[in-house]
């Protein structure tokens, strides 16, 4: 028993060097730029069905060291709760331009980019829905429904270091992890807590993933050392 501990934790510490390794290279690799580059994780699996929805990766990874940028959030609300998103510096979307919102595709699109997350009243998640589903759902954007006892705030705050790790059904997926302006440690542990999460989804845990790298968004891509 001691020496199969012993033989887990010297392979995670393994996989974390190998992270922090790829991480050092991508940042020497990647020129300086004139605005903070987000640093990101490509994941490629094998051997797994993705046509069947239960084997996909859909998960929300809360970052250890926060994704090291403002997170955009956006709230379709009004009067009371949207005062309240207004001061947790939450973007509001009035209820109202909903349909119109769905009937300009482009438009959709524009403000699907624009914000990393959606939060709605209960009673506009319906509208939502049939209006803005088709642009939100594939994204992975539908809202989060707040209750009327809810602060918005307190979700928001809780979305700041979450960022989405989803596959759909393609075999490589693609997710944020951080920024250029997080430290070394920082950076590794949110990948580790990325790939950690990703392989106790799969049956074959590292088994599964045929390859990982780590860039800055436009940085070249840097192979981290798989470890079955």
């Amino acid at each position: 028993m001691w020496e199969r501990e012993t033989s887990l934790t010297t392979e995670v510490k393994k996989k974390q060097e190998n992270i922090q390794n790829a991480i050092q290279q991508a940042i020497e690799n990647a020129p300086e730029r004139k605005f903070v580059e987000s640093f990101e994780m490509a994941i490629t699996l094998k051997d797994v069905d993705l046509k069947n929805p239960v084997n996909r990766i859909q998960e929300e990874v809360r970052l250890p060291s926060g994704r090291g940028k403002e997170v955009r959030i956006a709230m379709f609300a009004g009067s009371e709760m949207a005062a309240k998103a207004r001061a947790a510096g939450i973007s509001v979307i009035d209820p109202a331009t909903i349909e119109d919102l769905g009937g300009n595709r482009q438009q959709a699109r524009k403000v699907a980019k624009q914000y990393d997350f959606f939060l709605s009243e209960i009673p506009h998640m319906g509208t939502v829905g049939r209006y803005l589903g088709v642009v939100l759902g594939p994204r992975g954007k539908m809202p989060r429904p707040v209750p009327p006892t809810l602060d918005p705030a307190m979700i928001a705050n809780g979305l700041q270091s979450t960022t989405i790790v989803r596959s759909r059904d393609k075999v490589t997926f693609h997710t944020a992890f951080g920024s250029r302006e997080q430290g070394m440690d920082e950076l590794t542990a949110n990948a580790m807590a990325i790939w950690t999460r990703v392989t106790s989804k799969l049956e074959r845990g590292a088994g599964n993933i045929r390859s990982c790298y780590v860039k800055t968004s436009m940085g070249p891509s840097v192979k981290v050392e798989v470890i079955e």
